[in-house]
């Protein structure tokens, strides 16, 4: 789905995948749709504070695999301002204003990454649960 590039718009997608995991089986209150929906809250965050382009839309991708693995893709319009993993590897220090929310996604998902759009500017931050 498509998204506005505001807090609401980031708010109504963390509501959305909170929404539908329930609707999967995976209750609110289960591991995995805390985890998820907190994934999805810090990847709409950053597609805001660091993806913004005046204008456009940010895009939520949900999926869940045969194999029992469940993916998310946060996507913006923003190619030059991509994550750096080594940013995740440490817990930023008390007096720090941001980088907290990229620790979050590596210790909650058991794999992320980040990657180019195809057929269109930006790049995708995706993380996944699952065996």
């Amino acid at each position: 789905m498509c998204f506005t590039a505001t807090p609401r718009g980031a708010r109504l997608a963390r509501r959305l995948v909170s929404l539908r995991l329930d609707e999967w089986g995976h209750p609110y209150g289960s591991d995995l749709n805390q985890d998820l929906t907190l994934i999805v809250a810090e990847l709409a965050a950053n597609a805001l504070r660091h993806g913004l382009v005046a204008g456009r839309d940010f895009r939520l991708r949900l999926v869940e695999t045969g194999d029992g693995v469940f993916r998310v893709e946060v996507s913006d319009t923003r190619t030059e301002r991509r994550p750096v993993p080594e940013h995740a590897e440490r817990p930023a220090t008390g007096d720090e204003e941001s980088g907290r929310g990229l620790y979050l996604v590596a210790r909650l998902a058991d794999r992320w990454g980040v990657d180019g759009r195809s057929g269109a500017p930006g790049k995708t931050v995706w993380a996944e649960i699952g065996p």
